[in-house]
């Protein structure tokens, strides 16, 4: 008897043991379903908390284009041709104002440009400045290949340094800026034989006869002494992180735009936007000295280019 008591007791030890074990690994099973499932639940509720925040965002994106009220897709022109800038859009029969695909003769691709076919028609927008909602503080490459609001009539944009050097490569351009302060008031600055430099050549400006009603602030060759200094003719583009300007600091830098800078400017057309008049510590707004000079930074800006020789066609 003694011996199978042992042996009782041996094997009432050994279930037990087995049971613990068996009951100690379903404890750790239901702990570990447990904690998935809270894991589970924490997921649920985080890609839910995503869902209404995507759909919030859409909300509001819907609203501020409802608001706008002036959104342009692209006019679509039917893969009729390809046109090389804007005045041949004009003179092939389309008359409205708004975003066309052009693609200039050495361009490898197409592109979106604003046209403005007012005016007298066949305009190539290549710069706006409207209310200060586009960053023109900028480096090297965005100013190369464009930024900007392309889809709003009035958005702010620059077309690209690339796309300047395409379309002002394949004929002579006349460049008109219409320029407006906030007190209602426009003027105009137009330049005959307007080109802008390859890569190579950072861009370089060249700009020809001056005629208009808002002064030649570009080119300054009515004050011999200031061109020293004040004119952009055959400057190079600069930027804060490409400096090719003549001044022995950073003009782009100090002046927190991308701009065909010399010692440094007499107009800056993408420089800070400002209510009209403003303090800074350097002349840093949206300037067209001869007009307003250099402490007033103006409401609106419109560089556009057409042909020299545009003749439009009426029909």
């Amino acid at each position: 008897m003694g011996k199978m008591a042992k042996m009782f007791s041996f094997m009432l030890v050994t279930t037990i043991l087995v049971i613990g074990r068996e009951s100690w690994a379903l404890e750790n099973c239901l702990q570990e379903q447990a904690r998935l499932r809270a894991q589970v639940h924490l997921l649920e509720t985080r890609v839910k908390q995503q869902q209404v925040k995507i759909a919030q965002l859409l909300h509001e994106k819907e609203i501020q284009f409802l608001e706008r009220g002036e959104e342009n897709s692209v006019i679509d022109l039917g893969g009729k041709r390809q046109y090389a800038d804007c005045s041949e859009i004009f003179n092939d029969g389309y008359k409205r104002s708004g975003f066309y695909k052009i693609k200039p003769l050495q361009s490898l691709a197409e592109f979106s440009v604003y046209c403005d076919m007012s005016d007298g028609g066949g305009w190539t927008v290549i710069q706006r400045r409207s209310d200060g909602s586009e960053n023109f503080s900028r480096g090297w490459d965005d100013y190369e290949n464009g930024f900007g609001n392309f889809v709003q009539k009035n958005g702010e944009y620059w077309l690209g340094n690339k796309n300047l050097h395409l379309l002002t490569t394949q004929g002579d351009y006349t460049l008109k800026i219409d320029l407006a302060d906030f007190e209602k008031n426009s003027n105009y600055a137009q330049y005959k034989n307007f080109k802008v430099g390859d890569e190579k050549n950072s861009y370089e400006l060249n700009i020809g006869e001056y005629s208009g009603t808002a002064g030649d602030a570009l080119g300054v060759n009515f004050h011999p002494e200031m061109q020293w200094w004040g004119s952009h003719q055959n400057m190079k583009f600069s930027t804060w992180d490409r400096d090719n300007d003549n001044y022995e600091g950073n003009c782009a830098e100090e002046d927190q735009s991308g701009w065909w800078f010399n010692r440094c400017h007499s107009a800056n057309l993408n420089g800070l936007y400002y209510p009209g008049s403003y303090r800074a510590e350097t002349d840093n707004g949206i300037i067209w000295h001869t007009w307003h000079g250099w402490w007033y930074s103006l409401k609106s800006v419109v560089m556009k280019i057409r042909p020299n020789d545009f003749i439009p066609n009426i029909v």
